[in-house]
């Protein structure tokens, strides 16, 4: 029997951009997708994981695709509780996607995939030395995403670009930025982003464009035998 997978996001994502690339081996019928607040009420939400004194502020995309800023310790307590509730199902393995610094989750039986402590590193690996520079979807994740490539032997560049605000020729005009500053490697750091955007940039500026829900996802893949 084909392994099983579980999908588990905080907020909205389009899992369906990945699904190619991960029914390479199992059936879409073996791939659940669990969002912790994607389906919950937007004011709930923003009620019941309100950030507190002491506890830091991630971003997320809500039911009516609003932003919302939650709580990490919040968030990370409850994805540990799914984590637990998916092990006990007796998936094969767990992908967490989610580009926010949410990390240290456990699982006793499944692969458990975190892109937080995979990517960085990853990616430092294929660039090599070369310099990055990274779109940005707003700017409130600014300081994150310093924060996530400070492991690259280059600081990378970035550069602000919405996956569903900025038209085509504002996303160029965002990479061309970057490489007009002396980056040869973009990187499109958001689960908005997909496969038309890395490819629209490649065709337009001619650079290697990484795309981190991809890169996760081929791992994943290579997992579902």
């Amino acid at each position: 029997m084909s392994a099983t997978l579980a999908i588990l996001t905080i907020g909205v994502v389009p899992v369906k951009e990945i699904l190619p690339l991960l029914t390479e081996h199992v059936s879409e019928e073996q791939i659940t997708h669990i969002s912790l607040l994607g389906k919950m009420d937007p004011d709930d939400v923003r009620r019941e994981y309100a950030v507190e004194a002491g506890e830091h502020a991630i971003a997320t995309r809500l039911f009516d695709e609003s932003l919302g800023m939650v709580s990490r310790e919040k968030v990370e307590r409850d994805l540990q509780s799914v984590i637990e509730v998916l092990d006990n199902q007796g998936y094969d393995v767990i992908l967490l996607m989610s580009t926010a610094d949410v990390r240290g989750f456990v699982a006793r039986n499944a692969i458990l995939l975190e892109p937080q402590r995979i990517i960085p590193p990853l990616v430092a690996s294929i660039v090599d030395g070369h310099q990055v520079g990274v779109i940005v979807p707003i700017p409130e994740l600014m300081a994150q995403q310093q924060t996530k490539w400070q492991g690259l032997k280059n600081e990378p560049y970035y550069a602000l670009a919405h996956p569903y605000q900025a038209t085509e020729e504002e996303l160029i005009a965002a990479g061309k930025t970057l490489i007009d500053r002396g980056a040869d490697v973009l990187m499109l750091d958001c689960l908005g982003f997909h496969q038309l955007h890395r490819d629209l940039l490649q065709k337009a500026l001619d650079v290697p464009v990484l795309l981190s829900n991809v890169l996760v996802a081929r791992l994943a893949s290579e997992l579902l035998v």
